[in-house]
């Protein structure tokens, strides 16, 4: 089963098993991974991948590495910076 969040599909990696998330099939011991397993996979990876660069992308902003949690403080600067980071996509 894979959780969704507003229509999305949510990814994990291989830590969240069991937590309904989508994530990566694994090899079982004397059993190697099945092509479709694999080809999902290598798709899970290039989401992930993207996904990743783009964190890495936005800690690149000073608001989000001076930022504490406190309270809703953290969110409406990730909220902030994925804006200002899609704008200069766009540019």
């Amino acid at each position: 089963m894979a959780a969704h969040c507003q229509g999305m599909t949510v990814l994990g990696d291989g830590a969240c098993i069991n937590t309904g998330l989508v994530v990566p099939h694994r090899k079982r011991p004397g059993r190697p991974l099945l092509k479709g397993e694999e080809a999902d996979n290598a798709a899970h990876h290039k989401v992930r991948a993207r996904v990743e660069r783009t964190f890495a992308r936005m800690k690149t902003y000073k608001i989000l590495r001076d930022c504490r949690q406190h309270g809703d403080g953290l969110h409406q600067a990730v909220q902030a910076v994925a804006h200002m980071h899609n704008l200069a996509l766009s540019a």
